[in-house]
C-alpha cells in the first residue's frame, strides 16, 4: 500500500529536488526528510506548508487523491515554470520578472511593424 512517504517522495522525485533540497524548502533536515518518505515520521503542517508553497501537491500527499484542475489552473509547462519560479531566490525572482517584461515588449513591438 502507498502511503504519506512514498508520495512525498514521489512529489520530491516530480519536482526534480534533493532530499536536502526538499527538507531544506521544509524547513527540515535531510535525515528528517528522509525519516518522511520511509514512513518512519509523519511531517508536520508547517512543513505541509512550506511545500505546498512551492508546488507540491499536499492533498495528494495526504490522501492519494490528485486535487482537482480548475479551469483557472495551469497547464503542465506552466506548472513547470511557475514551481522553478518559487524555488528562485528573491533577486533572481526579480530579474527574471524584468527579463519576461523586456520580451513581452519585444514582441508587442514587432507585432505593430509592417
Amino acid at each position: 500500500m502507498i502511503g504519506i512517504g512514498s508520495r512525498l517522495r514521489e512529489e520530491r522525485e516530480r519536482l526534480k529536488l534533493t532530499q536536502r533540497a526538499f527538507g531544506d524548502i521544509g524547513g527540515v533536515e535531510p535525515n528528517a526528510q528522509g525519516k518522511y518518505e520511509s514512513g518512519e515520521r509523519a511531517p508536520k503542517a508547517d512543513y505541509l506548508a512550506a511545500v505546498a508553497a512551492q508546488g507540491v501537491d499536499v492533498l495528494y500527499v495526504l490522501t492519494g487523491r490528485r486535487e482537482p484542475l480548475a479551469a483557472d489552473r495551469h497547464d503542465p509547462s506552466e506548472s513547470q515554470l511557475l514551481t522553478a519560479y518559487r524555488l528562485l531566490p528573491n533577486q533572481a525572482r526579480s530579474g527574471l520578472v524584468m527579463l519576461a517584461g523586456s520580451v513581452m515588449e519585444l514582441v508587442a513591438t514587432s507585432r505593430h511593424r509592417p
